[in-house]
């Protein structure tokens, strides 16, 4: 008696021939799904596309530089000082700007996060000063103060000054104070104390800055530099981080 795993013991079976055109359509029809839920969720929860369109990050970002920005900061990975973030333009930081021809090739590549939505305002610049935090420009030596400690920073443009313009500023809870790398070319918190003192909202930080994607030659980590601030003691009252 034949066993069941026999294959003398299994009568052939006539079946239909199974279509090799439509195998391969579905198979790239379920890789085309997958790699979309893949896309909008790195897109919703991890990640996200931005351009670079001034030098007011020079030399750490170039004009035309494409970044992705890690979007669970603020959230479970806490911002710190010298992080470059990415965050809404809601005080009117920027003038207004005509709404981009549009195609829709640029338009699906937007929708699934590999290129920067042009319709929304963002600025990128690097954290300075965090909430409780007291910046002050400048020390005797020309250099910007956190909390009463001289900071050298290795990130400003070449042959700029920390600041041309004099300042004292304690951060609100809630928000933080940012400066641009270029710091001769960037109209930062500095340019903004008509709107709310130049502080920018903690709630809108859209991310942190993690990678230049583009170009090439360009590829890389984007660096905080949090060893520029590890002499900077905690504001009074705050709890260590």
């Amino acid at each position: 008696m034949s066993h069941a795993s026999d294959p003398a013991a299994t009568p052939k079976q006539p079946g239909r021939k199974r279509n090799p055109v439509w195998a391969a359509i579905r198979e790239v029809l379920i890789i085309v799904v997958v790699a979309l839920i893949i896309s909008l969720v790195v897109k919703t929860f991890f990640f996200r596309a931005f351009y670079i369109p001034s030098g007011s990050m020079e030399e750490t970002l170039q004009v035309n530089d494409r970044i992705f920005a890690n979007l669970m900061v603020p959230g479970p990975f806490d911002l710190d000082r010298g992080d470059v973030v990415v965050f809404r333009d809601e005080e009117a930081w920027l003038p207004p700007v005509a709404a981009p021809d549009s195609n829709p090739v640029s338009e699906f590549f937007t929708f699934v996060g590999l290129v920067p939505d042009p319709s929304n305002q963002h600025l990128i610049k690097r954290i300075i000063g965090m909430p409780g935090d007291t910046v002050t420009c400048c020390s005797p030596d020309g250099n910007l103060t956190v909390n009463g400690v001289d900071i050298q920073e290795p990130y400003i443009y070449p042959g700029d000054n920390p600041s041309d313009i004099e300042f004292t500023k304690t951060v609100p809870e809630g928000k933080i104070w940012v400066m641009g790398d270029h710091r001769a070319a960037s109209a930062d918190s500095r340019y903004h104390e008509d709107l709310q003192g130049g502080f920018v909202d903690f709630s809108a930080v859209e991310g942190r800055a993690a990678v230049i994607s583009w170009p090439l030659d360009r590829l890389g980590s984007i660096s905080g530099h949090h060893e520029v601030f590890d002499d900077v003691p905690e504001p009074a009252g705050a709890s260590s981080k």
